[in-house]
């Protein structure tokens, strides 16, 4: 028994549309990104860690 890799939800799709449709995503997942920055994003953690906070905030604080 053999289950199918890719499966249509609503409607009916040719075997050459479905054929398209792997065509395209096989590939996609072959190629390669032409350079990859090493990281984006934030340098540091955008959460903090309550038992390194102060007691206290003045309620007008953005902080």
């Amino acid at each position: 028994m053999s289950t199918p890799d890719i499966r249509v939800e609503k409607g009916h799709a040719e075997p050459e549309e479905v054929a398209a449709i792997t065509a395209i995503l096989l590939a996609r997942a072959a190629a390669r990104p032409s350079e990859t920055p090493a990281h984006r994003g934030r340098p540091k953690a955008g959460w903090r860690r309550l038992e390194r906070e102060g007691g206290f905030r003045a309620p007008h604080s953005w902080h």
